[in-house]
C-alpha cells in the first residue's frame, strides 16, 4: 500500500489519516477531479438533458459534497465512481425538486416586451396626430380629412370641396410634407 506522499490515486490518499490538512485536502481534491471528472461529467450531462453549465455546476457540488465528506467514504471499494454519481444524482433531484416549486423568476426585460391591454400607446399616437394635425392650415387639414381619414379619391375629395382636382393633390402632397415636419417636431420618427 502507498503511503499518503506517493501516487496512487485519490483512493489512497483517503485511507490515511491527514496529517497536513491544507495540503492534504488540496492534494485529495485534486486527485479527485483528475481521476473522476470526466466520467462524473459524462454521467451528469445525461442526467441534466445535455445542460452543460448545469452538468459542470453539479459536477463541482459533488466534488466538494466528495471532499467534505472523505472521512465517511468506503475504503475498500474499488471506484468511488458509484457514490459521486449517487451523490451526483441527488445534487440534480435537488435542484428539479427546488426548482418545481418556486415559481419562475422574470426579469425587467421580459416585462418591458408584454403587451398592454390599456391601449395606451395607440391613444398618446392618436393624441399626438390629433395635434400635429392643428398645427395644419384650414386647406391642408380639410385636403388630409377628406382623402385619409374619409378614404375618398382625389375626385370624391374635389367634388366635396369644390375645388379641382389638381387643388387637391397639390394639396395633398404639400399637407403629407406639412404633416411629416409637424409630427417630427413632436418627436415622431418614421
Amino acid at each position: 500500500m502507498a503511503a499518503p506522499g506517493t501516487t496512487g490515486g485519490f483512493r489512497n490518499l483517503v485511507r490515511f489519516p491527514r496529517t497536513a490538512p491544507e495540503t492534504d485536502d488540496e492534494r485529495i481534491v485534486a486527485e479527485l477531479y483528475r481521476e473522476y471528472r470526466r466520467p462524473l461529467t459524462s454521467f451528469v450531462m445525461r442526467l441534466t438533458a445535455g445542460d452543460r453549465q448545469w452538468a459542470e455546476d453539479v459536477v463541482q457540488e459533488t466534488f466538494i459534497r466528495a471532499w467534505k465528506g472523505a472521512d465517511r467514504l468506503d475504503r475498500s471499494t474499488g471506484s468511488l465512481m458509484p457514490w459521486l454519481a449517487t451523490v451526483a444524482r441527488r445534487i440534480v433531484i435537488d435542484h428539479r425538486r427546488s426548482r418545481d416549486i418556486r415559481p419562475p423568476e422574470v426579469g425587467d426585460g421580459a416585462l418591458e416586451h408584454l403587451p398592454t391591454a390599456d391601449q395606451m400607446d395607440g391613444l398618446l399616437r392618436k393624441v399626438v396626430v390629433s395635434e400635429a394635425l392643428k398645427a395644419l392650415s384650414a386647406p391642408h387639414r380639410e385636403v388630409l380629412t377628406e382623402t385619409v381619414l374619409r378614404d375618398r379619391s382625389v375626385n370624391q375629395a374635389a367634388e366635396v370641396l369644390g375645388i379641382p382636382v389638381g387643388t387637391v393633390k397639390s394639396r395633398v402632397y404639400y399637407a403629407l410634407r406639412a404633416l411629416r415636419v409637424a409630427l417630427e417636431e413632436r418627436g415622431v420618427t418614421a
